[in-house]
C-alpha cells in the first residue's frame, strides 16, 4: 500500500505513520515531493485493517492499495517517472542519454581512444566490461581490477562517468569505490542476492532484462533492489531469445514501453546486444528513441575486428559518429535531446 500525506505533513505525523508499519512487520520508503511526501509500505500480504487505521491518522490523505506484485517501482507508487543521475546526468527526463563504450576492457589504449571519441560525439556515459560473464569458460574473462582502475582513469582523463557490470555479491563493494553506475547483466537479473546487495549501496543500478524473462519478472527483479532501499534503478532491454535467428536476440520493443508506462523508473535499451550485427544498431537505436525510451547503451571499439568479444556488433567510432547525428534528429522529432 502507499500512504500519501496531506500537504505540508509534519515530520511527527510522517514517523507515526512509519512506526504503526513497522509495529505490524512492515517495512517502508519514504518519498518527499515538493508539496507531499509519499510513503510506501514493504511487505505482503496487505493488510485492510491496518490501510483503515493509517488513513486515520493525523496528516494522512488517503491510503491506496497497490495491486501489482512490483510495490516500489510501480506507477501506482509514484506517478512521474523518477529522475536517476548518472554523474552529472539526469535520466527520465527530456534529455535522451547514450552511454558507449567497448564491451570488454582490453588494454589502456583501447579504452583511452574509445572513451576519448564517444565523448567527442555526445555520449554522457563511458560503459566498459572489467569483469565479463562469456558463454564459455575459455572466451576471455576481462581484466578485473585492472580494468576497474583503467575505468577510473578514464573518467579523471574526459570527465565521462563511467558504468561496468558486477557479476557476483562480493564484487559489489570493490566495482562501487570506482563505478558511477552498477549493471546488472541478464544473466544475473535473478540472482536475488545480488540484486539485493546493490539494493543496499547508493549508487545507480542499471538493470538489463533476462533474456527469456518476462516484463513482469523483469520489473519484480527492479523490486529487490528496490525493497532493500536503492530506487535509483534504470531498466535496459536488451533484447529476449526467441525462435528468429536474423538477430542475436529479438529486440523486444513493445515489451519496453510496457515497462514505461508500468513503473516509475527510466527504461533504456541496448541494441548492440539485442542485434548482434552493427549494421542494424542505428536502425534499432533511432526506433528505441522514437518509441520514448530514455535513453541506449552502445558498445564501441576502435578495431572492432581485433575485439576480444563481441566486435561483430561494435561501432567504429567513425559510425558512433552517425549515430548520434540519427538520434538527435530522431529526438527532435519527438521533442526530446540527445
Amino acid at each position: 500500500m502507499i500512504i500519501v500525506m496531506v500537504p505540508n505533513a509534519t515530520e511527527e505525523q510522517i514517523l507515526e505513520v512509519v512506526r504503526r508499519l513497522e509495529d505490524r512487520g512492515y517495512g517502508h520508503h519514504i518519498s518527499r515531493g515538493v508539496e507531499r511526501t509519499i510513503i510506501g509500505a514493504i511487505g505482503t500480504p496487505e493488510d485492510p485493517g491496518l490501510a483503515e487505521q493509517l488513513s486515520r491518522l493525523s496528516g494522512v490523505e488517503r491510503v491506496m492499495p497497490i495491486l501489482k506484485p512490483y510495490k516500489l517501482v510501480s506507477r501506482e507508487h509514484m506517478p512521474d517517472t523518477s529522475p536517476v543521475k548518472v554523474g552529472e546526468f539526469v535520466f527520465g527526463r527530456q534529455k535522451v542519454g547514450v552511454i558507449a563504450g567497448p564491451c570488454s576492457i582490453e588494454s589502456r589504449e583501447q579504452l583511452m581512444e574509445t572513451a576519448e571519441a564517444v565523448k567527442a560525439a555526445g555520449a554522457i556515459a563511458l560503459r566498459g566490461g572489467a569483469f565479463k560473464p562469456r558463454t564459455s569458460p575459455y572466451s576471455f574473462q576481462g581484466l578485473g581490477r585492472e580494468g576497474l582502475e583503467l575505468l577510473a582513469e578514464a573518467r579523471q582523463c574526459t570527465g565521462l562517468p563511467v558504468v561496468t557490470e558486477v557479476m557476483d555479491q562480493r564484487q559489489v563493494e570493490l566495482v562501487a569505490q570506482y563505478a558511477d553506475a552498477l549493471q546488472i547483466g541478464a544473466r544475473n537479473m535473478s540472482n536475488f542476492d545480488l540484486l539485493r546487495e546493490v539494493g543496499r549501496i547508493s549508487k545507480p543500478v542499471i538493470l538489463k532484462r533476462g533474456y527469456a524473462s518476462t516484463v513482469e519478472e523483469w520489473l519484480q527483479a527492479a523490486e529487490y533492489v528496490a525493497s532493500e532501499g536503492n530506487l535509483q534503478i534504470i531498466l535496459c532491454e536488451r533484447g529476449i531469445r526467441t525462435f528468429e535467428v536474423a538477430t542475436r536476440f529479438t529486440l523486444d520493443l513493445a515489451g519496453a514501453v510496457v515497462a514505461k508506462l508500468e513503473t516509475h523508473l527510466p527504461v533504456i535499451a541496448d541494441p548492440s546486444h539485442a542485434t548482434g550485427n552493427h549494421k542494424l544498431v542505428n536502425a534499432a537505436a533511432a526506433a528505441c528513441i522514437a518509441a520514448g525510451l530514455d535513453g541506449v547503451m552502445v558498445e564501441v571499439h576502435p578495431h572492432p575486428d581485433r575485439a576480444l568479444s563481441d566486435g561483430p556488433q561494435s561501432l567504429t567510432p567513425k559510425r558512433f559518429c552517425t549515430l548520434m547525428e540519427t538520434l538527435r534528429a530522431v529526438a527532435a522529432a519527438v521533442g526530446r535531446e540527445v
